[in-house]
């Protein structure tokens, strides 16, 4: 990084998921020479993905890690450099922005593509980090595929929970959805609709107690915790965790509107967010769709957006002089 510190740049892509490289390589392609910062986890959540089977361009498939270094390859081809660094501090009252990288390095960038993505929420099991990519997955619509007619189970009992059960179902032989509590939160038409599906099972008053196997899940644990009895089942290969997800944007709070949960609000039909000079794309600002070829599209909304801002800058001082 020290030698573009106190560089300026046209575009500065903070994120490096499908959302942040396909901007990247839009940007790059009109000339912007963007640089990306790869952050923390570079390549988004598809690096802990193993087989994706449902992004276009891949009849027989591709590992998730292997799919983001092609997005990273098709990028940098085009003259995006991707750098490995987080973005720690931003000062959004100055133009050009000032940003600062890995707590030493500042960098200045005229507009910004956010591309932070989201996380999904795990119980911070052992053997669930263990396992995740071999049988444990917060992904349905993702991984679903792969269990078909096997015993899948659902951590949660909120919408997504519901929706997620009733999807697998497309699949598994059975469903069984692990709630912590006597009753769930989702609305009551997702409840009905998980609960008069016959492939669809609940354990409740329970919690996942360890996730069993070694190469692939071949077997949970599941905690009572009303009688602190714990009971194993030895069929299930596959764990969906359905807790919800936490969009990465604390970066950004305080300046860019969000919801209530923090995920960034753009205008409608197009990436723009309410400070002039950043758009938003990818899971930071999708808490709906979450799937790689979406956020690879709003990706390249961003970019465009980003450019267009750029020429009409540039007309504002021609104007000018």
């Amino acid at each position: 990084m020290k030698d573009i510190a106190g560089k300026t740049f046209k575009v500065v892509v903070v994120g490096s998921g499908p959302a942040g490289l396909t901007a990247a390589l839009y940007a790059a392609r009109a000339d912007l020479a963007p640089l990306v910062l790869e952050g923390p986890e570079p390549g988004g959540q598809l690096t802990t993905t193993t087989d994706v089977e449902n992004f276009p361009g891949y009849p027989n498939g591709v590992m998730g890690p292997q799919m983001m270094e092609d997005f990273k390859a098709q990028a940098s081809r085009f003259g995006a450099d991707v750098r490995y660094g987080t973005v720690d501090h931003i000062d959004f009252d100055q133009r050009p922005f000032k940003l600062t990288v890995d707590d030493e390095h500042t960098i200045f960038a005229d507009s910004l593509i956010v591309s932070t993505g989201a996380s999904a929420k795990w119980l911070g099991l052992e053997s669930e980090q263990k396992m995740r990519g071999r049988g444990v997955t917060a992904c349905a619509t993702c991984d679903g595929a792969f269990f078909r007619n096997q015993h899948v189970i659902v951590i949660g009992g909120g919408d997504t929970a519901m929706e997620e059960a009733t999807f697998l179902t497309r699949y598994a032989s059975k469903v069984t959805i692990v709630h912590r509590r006597d009753e769930f939160r989702a609305s009551k038409h997702m409840q009905k609709r998980a609960l008069n599906n016959p492939k669809i099972e609940v354990m409740w008053n329970s919690e996942l107690e360890e996730v069993l196997g070694e190469q692939v899940v071949s077997g949970v644990k599941i905690k009572n915790r009303e009688t602190g009895e714990s009971k194993v089942l030895d069929d299930v290969t596959g764990v969906f965790l359905a807790i919800g997800h936490k969009p990465n944007t604390d970066l950004f709070k305080g300046v860019l509107d969000m919801d209530e949960t923090g995920y960034i609000l753009t205008e409608a039909k197009s990436s723009k967010t309410n400070v002039e000079g950043i758009f938003a794309c990818g899971d930071a600002q999708d808490s709906v769709y979450r799937q790689a070829i979406t956020a690879a599209g709003t990706g390249c909304m961003a970019a465009m957006d980003a450019e267009r801002w750029l020429e009409n800058q540039e007309e504002k001082k021609e104007a000018a002089v």
